[in-house]
């Protein structure tokens, strides 16, 4: 795993130095729009929908249209003077009972872990939090944006997950609810009956899935089979491999470009990372930003 964020967590007047980790990841198989008759892949360009001019990142700014069809434009020192908490500190608020954070309010999932020199204030906030049986309230600034946020413990690991804004759930709207509905006992005694039948220990281990398993069997079928062709080389790149140089050249200058515009978004710079080299029989599990995998309900294995 790769750290998507350092900064501290201000509980009282003890700082605890942490880096922060994705704790989850998706599931999927990835795959890409292509052509279906060059398997030539499919691009997107960002271009101005008045002079249909091609638009560089760094000429893009964010607008927001009022009612009455007047557009501000916003840009980055705009942004700079909005009031936001450090984005290097999880401030702890309160300490609240678990059963008190309603589900629907939880988001993304994050793992704590200490610097070297903090192994003990953390180890302190750990154990207030295991002895309390509460978790910590925290405020913490991600990617430009404020955000609510718990602390508990898992394993041993201090784990934040990120809230929703309590106006950011919807309620729940539905007339039918309100209609009065005659539920007999003999029907309610058969409906706990059921579920007394089906009641269990919750192990997610014991569940797959199939649907992503079924694609890699397919996909490896294809494979074994010699039903695949060479990746086309898109136009005007044909001789991009004839000169080690050039290679080299035009990688460090995408890196640069990545770089810059992840520099322009406030995001911290990716972490160097050697290319291996991709195994072709089994395809590699990961999201993907050119059009995610559909996926169905999880049941249980068969």
């Amino acid at each position: 795993m790769r750290a998507i964020w350092k900064g501290a967590v201000a509980f009282g007047l003890v700082n605890v130095p942490v880096r922060l980790y994705s704790a989850t990841g998706e599931h999927e198989v990835t795959l890409h729009q292509v052509h279906k008759e060059d398997g030539g892949r499919i691009r997107y360009r960002k271009f101005c929908s008045i002079d249909g001019e091609p638009v560089e990142m760094s000429d893009i700014a964010k607008g927001y249209e009022t009612d009455d069809g007047e557009l501000v434009v916003l840009t980055d020192e705009d942004f700079k003077s909005l009031p936001l908490s450090t984005e290097r500190e999880i401030e702890v608020l309160e300490f609240v009972p678990v059963d008190q954070v309603d589900p629907i309010l939880l988001q993304k999932t994050y793992y704590l872990e200490p610097e070297k020199t903090a192994a003990k204030p953390y180890a302190l906030l750990r154990g207030a939090l295991e002895q309390a049986d509460r978790v910590a309230v925290v405020k913490v600034a991600l990617r430009q944006r404020e955000s609510m946020a718990i602390l508990r413990v898992r394993d041993n690991v201090i784990v934040m997950q990120t809230l929703l804004w309590p106006d950011e759930v919807r309620a729940a709207d539905f007339p039918v609810l309100d209609e009065d509905v005659s539920v007999r006992p003999q029907e309610l005694a058969m409906a706990a009956s059921l579920v007394d039948s089906l009641a269990a220990d919750f192990d997610p281990s014991q569940y797959e899935d199939r649907y992503a398993g079924a694609l890699e069997q397919l996909i490896e079928a294809k494979v074994s089979s010699g039903s695949t062709r060479a990746v086309p080389v898109p136009v005007g790149e044909e001789g991009a491999g004839d000169g080690g140089g050039d290679v080299v050249d035009l990688l460090a200058a995408l890196q640069r470009s990545v770089e810059k515009a992840r520099g322009a978004r406030g995001e911290e710079p990716a972490a160097e990372t050697e290319e291996k080299p991709k195994a072709k029989a089994k395809p590699k599990k990961k999201a993907d930003e050119d059009e995610p995998t559909p996926r169905k309900t999880r049941r249980k294995a068969s």
